[in-house]
């Protein structure tokens, strides 16, 4: 037994099978990336794509979009939108407090609900003190007086606009908005959603 395991050890054929998986994967998540970028649609920071979860996508599509967004649900189900960065391009942090603010009737349409849910840049959920990691539609936020609605992203309580607050962690983190039963201006690639405003 030991001289095969030695064998096996000092065998380059056993050296090319190892080698040739570790290029083959790189390789498959190069090809993945770029098939991903080329079927997303990048506006004010946030980043969409219409293609995942339709029937009829070959196996490199369906690859590409399940490493990114796993057991997506088809556009006209779901719409997904998702960002990093703020309206400068800069990373998102707790470092910071921002707003991301919609003008009066430029929420996102739909036909059943919106959310809007924070999480780490790997994609776990926030621990925050009020144990809140998303607001929507069904949250009791509290518009503004001309009918516009602010979202307040940051570590610590915004004095007068609790209802509002998302709240923050220390370090970097992600955004996903999802609405659900999207309306036709989503489907039609028209609605875009407004940039995350930093403001300290």
């Amino acid at each position: 037994m030991t001289n095969i395991l030695t064998w096996l050890a000092g065998s380059h054929i056993i050296q090319g099978i190892i080698v040739g998986g570790v290029l083959a994967f790189l390789t498959a998540n190069i090809i993945m990336n770029a098939v991903m970028k080329s079927i997303t649609t990048n506006v004010n920071g946030w980043s969409i794509t219409f293609k995942c979860g339709q029937p009829g996508n070959g196996i490199l599509l369906r690859a590409a979009c399940a490493k990114v967004l796993p057991a997506v649900n088809v556009v006209q189900e779901a719409a997904y939108w998702t960002t990093t960065v703020d309206s400068a391009g800069r990373r998102l942090s707790g470092q910071h407090e921002y707003i991301l603010h919609f003008p009066a009737g430029q929420l996102p349409p739909n036909d059943a609900f919106w959310s809007l849910t924070m999480t780490d840049v790997v994609g776990f959920m926030v621990s925050n003190p009020i144990d809140r990691s998303s607001v929507g539609s069904r949250s009791g936020l509290v518009p503004n007086a001309d009918g516009s609605l602010d979202i307040y992203l940051q570590r610590t309580a915004p004095a007068g606009n609790e209802s509002n607050w998302l709240p923050a962690p220390a370090g970097y983190f992600k955004l996903m908005l999802r609405a659900y039963l999207p309306g036709r201006a989503i489907l039609d690639g028209e609605y875009h959603v407004p940039p995350v405003m930093k403001v300290q």
